[in-house]
């Protein structure tokens, strides 16, 4: 894979975690060595042969493993095609939505931002150029039996649009991987201690495993995040929590700032990429079941649910990972500061937020949306 920057750094480290050994190139030496410095990645390599020497050793001896590779993915990827390299897994998180911010291959690092002062224009075209061949090599990658997804950031279809056609052979990682969870109204649910101590997440840490003990996959990342994710900022936390559970979780918060037990109120938020908030056709809505890829009401309707039911801060954004014009996403956040109000307001965000997210798929026929509707009573007037 490609792209140390603030999402794509957490790649080598989520491979790790996995017990797996991830090469990520990478062409701002400044991002590695930040990656380095937090523990997320593991050394970094100047060459291929270097990088390629320390990931078939690690392979060979089952050792967990991470190399960042000082480069251009547009370079490194066809160069490791052509070397009869055929990775397990192959995916991307380069800045391709931007072509501003994909840098062009044929060039060093400061040579290209140079050309990007000097002439914008004649950098996007050589970085379109630069990501369809990119997309050409995770295409030839596929073909030798790599399992290839896009991660979202729009490659394929900058490399589409420079006439790589089948650029879309391979698919995103949503309706590959995330959509069942999404019918679960499941998604990424994070929190932060204005506190700013540590031990407040450590305490609701506790409270999380101690809500859902029989989730093995929480409990498992709650433990290994402990360890291994350092803080950076105000101290904070993400899980994935569905329908049902967000709500129990930050009831469980409100208490616990109630209570004196956390310093200070904890701030409740959650990604983009959730179950019901967003209309992107190359990302969380890629694929639907019944066509509504490019539908923004449901987006639209998650806003405004959320700030009538009392959230604290609503947003509506334009572009998210995929880039202007192709996306379209609500975000929420809501206080959690101990109070009964903030309680009633909590119950009710944290119930109809992913809520949303089990209508919408139940909409569109996803059976395992409309079991989970009338499993744990989500009321949804166009279901029968």
């Amino acid at each position: 894979t490609a792209g140390l920057g603030e999402m794509g750094g957490a790649q080598p480290l989520a491979v790790t975690m996995n017990e797996g050994v991830a090469l990520v190139v990478e062409i701002d030496r400044w991002r590695a060595e930040r990656r380095l410095r937090t523990g997320y990645l593991d050394r970094i390599a100047e060459n291929i042969e270097e990088a390629m020497t320390w990931v078939e050793e690690a392979v060979a001896a089952e050792k967990p493993l991470s190399v960042g590779l000082i480069g251009n993915a547009a370079e490194v990827l066809p160069e490791l095609v052509q070397r009869g390299v055929v990775p397990d897994v192959v995916t991307d998180q380069t800045s391709a939505h931007d072509p501003l911010r994909y840098f062009p291959r044929g060039m060093t690092f400061e040579e290209a931002k140079a050309l990007r002062e000097r002439d914008p224009e004649e950098f996007k075209r050589r970085a379109m150029e630069s990501m369809a061949a990119h997309v050409q090599a995770m295409l030839d990658f596929q073909a030798k039996g790599s399992v290839v997804f896009d991660y979202g950031n729009n490659i394929r279809q900058r490399a589409y649009d420079m006439g790589v056609k089948n650029a879309f052979d391979f698919q995103g990682f949503v309706p590959l991987y995330i959509r069942p969870l999404f019918c679960e109204g499941k998604g990424p649910f994070r929190w932060v201690a204005l506190s700013g101590d540590p031990e407040d997440i450590y305490v609701t840490d506790q409270v999380i495993m101690d809500l859902f003990p029989h989730d093995e996959h929480l409990v498992r990342w709650i433990k290994m995040a402990q360890k291994k994710v350092k803080f950076q900022g105000l101290p904070s936390r993400i899980c994935w929590l569905g329908y049902g559970e967000r709500a129990k979780a930050g009831l469980a918060f409100n208490d616990l700032v109630a209570s004196g037990r956390v310093k200070a109120p904890i701030v409740i938020g959650r990604d983009h990429l959730d179950a019901g908030s967003v209309a992107s056709p190359r990302r969380e809505t890629e694929g639907m079941k019944d066509g509504s890829d490019a539908i923004s009401d449901w987006a639209i309707l998650n806003a405004l649910i959320n700030a009538v039911n009392g959230a604290t801060w609503v947003s509506f954004h334009h572009g998210g990972g995929v880039g202007i014009g192709y996306s379209q996403h609500a975000g929420m956040v809501i206080v959690a500061d101990g109070t009964p109000e903030a309680a009633r307001r909590l119950e009710r965000v944290l119930t109809t937020d992913p809520g949303m997210g089990v209508a919408r798929h139940a909409d569109a026929g996803y059976e395992r949306a409309i079991q989970v509707a009338k499993e744990r009573g989500v009321k949804i007037p166009m279901l029968k």
